[in-house]
Parts: structure tokens; C-alpha cells; sequence
């Protein structure tokens, strides 16, 4: 009975932490700290995902995520989607994104993001992309994001939820 009962317990044990979602690790530069960094899979011959994280700024001065690069996509811009009139729209932040002192910044679904485009391939649920972002003051800080199901709409959800925001994961440009 003891053995049965351990190797129950052993299992559940594993399962939980197959089951636990892959959550990307903090990562700081200079007064900064980056984390929850995900993206979502993106469906077969897409050439555009969204990256989201959040940006917490710990110092007594204002920095700017200016820009981002990463390998996987022939172009990086970080963009924000806004209400004009009734009708979202997406566009560039040419002068990137100020992160204030002492507040903290969101990149989600449905606002500010990073949009990767031209991909040179696949994301697939359970990956980790990397990207490198690009600040005024804290300079160059590698990042990566924990790729999760095709619906996500946070870190940790597996894509099982309908989706809310737009999603730019199939669109072509």
C-alpha cells in the first residue's frame, strides 16, 4: 500500500510540474527589470508574431525602449495599438516608449507590443525566441520570449482561451 501510494504521489508530482507553465526569468539592466516575456505560436506560413513583456523601472529617471532586433524576423518595431474614431489602429512608435521612474510598462495584447515581422520561421508553442531590446539608457539587454499557445493572452495561459484582443500572428505584410 505504501508503494502504490508513493509512486501515486510521484506521479501527480510529475504531471504538476509538466503541467506548470515555462514562465521566462526576470532580467535586469541598469534600473530596469524585464519580465513575463512571451509570445504566442503563430499559425503555418505566417510572417508576423507580437512579442509582450513588462518593463519595470526602479531608478529616479525616466528611460525609452527605443528599439528591438531579433534573429528570427527580418524586421523588429516596437508598436502600440490605439482606439482612433471606433477603429484600432497599429503604427510604429518612432520615438520609441518612455518608461517613467518608479512606474511600469506593459506590453500586452491589444496595446503597446513588439511586432516581428518578415519571420524566418515558425514559433511553436514551448519555444523561447530571442529578442534584444534596444534602451536609451540602459543600452542593449537580451530577452526571451517563452513562446505559448496560438490564443494566448497572457504568460502561462496555454492559447485554450477564446480570444479577446486582435491578434496579428496570421497576418501578412
Amino acid at each position: 500500500m505504501k508503494t502504490m501510494l508513493k509512486d501515486v504521489m510521484f506521479a501527480a508530482f510529475a504531471l504538476a510540474l509538466c503541467a506548470a507553465p515555462a514562465v521566462a526569468d526576470d532580467v535586469k539592466a541598469g534600473d530596469l527589470v524585464i519580465s513575463q516575456a512571451w509570445s504566442r505560436a503563430t499559425p503555418g506560413g505566417a510572417k508576423v508574431a507580437g512579442g509582450y513583456l513588462t518593463i519595470e523601472n526602479k531608478g529616479t529617471t525616466a528611460d525609452r525602449l527605443v528599439s528591438v532586433s531579433a534573429d528570427i524576423a527580418g524586421k523588429a518595431e516596437v508598436h502600440e495599438m490605439a482606439m482612433d474614431n471606433g477603429v484600432m489602429k497599429m503604427r510604429q512608435l518612432d520615438k520609441g516608449l518612455v518608461i517613467d521612474p518608479g512606474k511600469t510598462v506593459k506590453l500586452a495584447p491589444g496595446g503597446n507590443h513588439l511586432m516581428l515581422q518578415e519571420l524566418k520561421g515558425p514559433f511553436k508553442q514551448g519555444d523561447k525566441v530571442p529578442v534584444t531590446l534596444q534602451f536609451e539608457k540602459a543600452g542593449k539587454v537580451a530577452v526571451s520570449l517563452d513562446v505559448q499557445g496560438v490564443g494566448a493572452q497572457a504568460p502561462g495561459d496555454g492559447g485554450h482561451m477564446m480570444k479577446k484582443m486582435p491578434d496579428h500572428s496570421g497576418m501578412k505584410m
